[in-house]
């Protein structure tokens, strides 16, 4: 088996810290860094892309609502061109800090109140898969499986790739809790552990309401923000190398 673990970092801002990058860069293979609109700056970002190439890890565009002051989880209602002019302004600027950098751009990764939208709402997914392809269609996207973002890019001739959130609790129609509900959020090593021995033994998840719901996964994700993030993250890698599976980037899923 081989999957990819994954994490949304660079999301600094100024003297500002979020999480620890450089010590989340040691145990995944690839990283969605912060594009401006919901943190990260030039600095931040080249800092992060810097250390992800050095760390022989996978860049993607984490890119979100311009909601800078609400961290990207508020909803946003923009009209169709601007919110794709949005998405390919952010993913303009990090892949020109990439480049300087001598890293690439291997994919995209929406991030808070953009990223759920585009999973449930089809409009919103097709608005992002338009964007993405006509900034560069090489790029894949990071999907959740039977989600509207999944069947748009596929639809849209983008490739994608499942992503399970290893530290939020799903429902019972595949999608993600709100954070704004109790236990949301996941922060107990255990049963965190717990969750992903199962999705990769069974392909499924428990909900918040009981219901055992098919998942599909190609990347673990556990979140840069989550209390304990580095220490869940090693955890994970562990089991599952110690299964006998494999840690590997995206771009190494997508080349196999």
């Amino acid at each position: 088996m081989k999957i990819d673990l994954n994490s949304d970092l660079g999301e600094a801002f100024g003297p500002w810290r979020m999480g620890d990058d450089a010590a989340m860069l040691e145990v995944v293979t690839s990283a969605n860094v912060a594009c401006g609109h919901h943190a990260g700056d030039p600095v931040v970002m080249d800092r992060a892309v810097r250390a992800a190439r050095a760390a022989g890890v996978d860049l993607g565009a984490h890119v979100s609502f311009p909601d800078l002051a609400g961290f990207g989880r508020r909803e946003m209602r923009l009209e169709p061109r601007e919110l794709e002019l949005h998405v390919i302004f952010q993913l303009g600027a990090l892949d020109g800090i990439a480049r300087a950098a001598g890293h690439r751009l291997t994919h995209v990764s929406p991030h808070g109140a953009l990223g759920n939208m585009a999973l449930a709402d089809r409009a919103t997914a097709e608005i992002l898969v338009r964007a993405v392809r006509a900034f560069d269609p090489h790029l894949a996207i990071l999907v959740l499986s039977h989600t509207e973002l999944a069947r748009a890019a596929d639809e849209g001739g983008l490739a994608s790739h499942a992503l399970f959130l290893a530290d939020r609790a799903y429902d019972r129609s595949g999608q993600l809790v709100p954070r704004r509900l109790p236990g949301a959020v996941l922060t107990g090593e255990a049963e965190i552990l717990s969750r992903v021995e199962r999705l990769l033994a069974e392909g499924c998840v428990v909900s918040a309401q009981g219901d055992i719901v098919p998942i599909a996964a190609e990347s673990i994700l556990v979140h840069g923000d989550t209390p304990g993030a580095v220490a869940i993250a090693r955890a994970i890698r562990r089991r599952i190398e110690t299964a006998g599976g494999e840690i590997v980037p995206l771009s190494a899923l997508r080349a196999g």
